[in-house]
């Protein structure tokens, strides 16, 4: 799995954070989404899908 951010759509909702913390962060200055690992290993793809799918502006594509 690979992750891939567009922090300029990220509306900086947090939900991604929340739903999957070892893999997103937010920005303490703006908010917007932080990628902490775009490769994350086999035991947190189900929360980085997750995170991707309920993602109020579609920030987070999953490849």
């Amino acid at each position: 799995m690979k992750l891939s951010v567009d922090r300029e759509r990220c509306c900086g909702a947090g939900m991604c954070a929340l739903t999957a913390p070892e893999v997103f962060d937010q920005d303490g200055e703006d908010g917007r989404v932080l990628l902490r690992d775009p490769q994350p290993p086999h035991r947190h793809h189900a929360a980085a899908r997750e995170a991707a799918a309920i993602c109020p502006a579609a920030a987070i594509t999953v490849i």
